[in-house]
């Protein structure tokens, strides 16, 4: 939901049609761009990570070669969505999800106050990282990719990946690495202009049809809802609609694929708004970019689906929603 000072925009008149030729500009920009280079690098991408726990993950996600921050952000995302209170039926604790005889055995004094803290971030991060760093170091000299092995060996133990000499044929294991490395990529900052959405102008085309349809808080769009949506959920159909399937809150959806800058947004990109510009897990308004500077978007209770302008001053970034990035987002964190 966005506060009701933002205007409706070019919600009428010319300005509509001015904008209808925008959304249909983008089977044209999908199709010029399908080939374009794509490629992301390790920093983390802005807001990804809570301020508070930006600078130890920064720090700690350095500690050896097999990681970087973007991968340790992904990880701690995965176990915990950055709480660290979070405390798993399995027993793990905290925002590490370290269970207690594997803190007990890793769990270090990350902030030097003499105490080993399961709870405390300080303590916990570099845990994580630590322990990354020590299963990196036991298969060192198995074949093939040292950050994947490392990974194999957080679920599947070191042993599994010596004997089989990488990622041991555990579906489990393989898909646990393909997840966290996925994930890496929407915490990591694009070093070059990624990829366009192959689905982005089906999910544009699916939002366009519901223009002027009221608003509704946690609508969804099904018949019993007269067929209304709040923000996420408008977004989460429109990507559905072309067989992907989003999480239902916006600040899980920015973490669907990299992060675009401002001025290489292309249609069918999210695009999220906060009140807080330092943490995605602060988001609270999604919307469909559709160029030009507009978006389509659910914005509050008492309007209707319509087009707004991007840029405001809570506007935080956008992603470029992937098919895999989407698969890769735990179902709870």
């Amino acid at each position: 939901m966005r506060k009701g000072w933002i205007v409706a925009g070019v919600a009428a008149g010319t300005g509509l049609s001015f904008v209808t030729l925008l959304v249909v500009g983008v089977y044209i920009v999908a199709g010029n761009l399908a080939n374009g280079v794509g490629g992301s690098g390790k920093a983390l991408a802005k807001g990804a990570v809570p301020a508070a726990y930006q600078t130890i993950v920064q720090k700690w996600g350095n500690l050896c070669p097999a990681i970087n921050p973007a991968l340790l952000a992904a990880q701690l995302y995965q176990e915990s969505g950055f709480n660290p209170n979070a405390k798993s039926p399995a027993a793990a604790e905290g925002i590490a999800q370290f269970i207690p005889g594997t803190w007990a055995t890793h769990g270090i004094d990350g902030n030097g106050d003499g105490v080993r803290n399961v709870w405390d971030p300080e303590d916990a991060i570099p845990s994580a990282a630590s322990y990354d760093c020590q299963l990196a170091s036991y298969v060192k000299d198995v074949p093939g990719n040292l950050t994947e092995n490392m990974l194999a060996s957080y679920n599947a133990g070191s042993y599994a990946v010596i004997k089989y000499g990488g990622v041991p044929p555990y579906a489990e294991t393989r898909n646990y690495v393909k997840t966290i490395t996925t994930l890496e990529e929407s915490f990591a900052a694009p070093v070059s202009r990624v990829d366009p959405s192959k689905q982005a102008a089906g999910a544009i085309y699916y939002a366009q049809k519901k223009l002027g349809t009221p608003y509704l808080w946690g609508g969804n769009g099904t018949a019993a809802e007269g067929g209304r949506f709040d923000c996420s959920g408008l977004t989460k159909a429109a990507y559905e609609s072309v067989g992907i399937t989003l999480p239902r809150v916006a600040n899980d959806q920015y973490n669907a694929g990299p992060h675009p800058s401002r001025d290489e947004l292309l249609p069918g990109d999210l695009v999220f708004f906060s009140d807080d510009l330092t943490d995605s897990r602060a988001i609270r308004h999604v919307g469909i970019y559709v160029g030009g500077g507009y978006m389509i978007d659910a914005p509050r209770t008492g309007a209707v689906i319509r087009f707004d302008p991007i840029d405001t001053p809570d506007y935080f970034g956008a992603t470029r929603v992937t098919e895999d990035g989407a698969k890769a987002l735990p179902t709870t964190v």
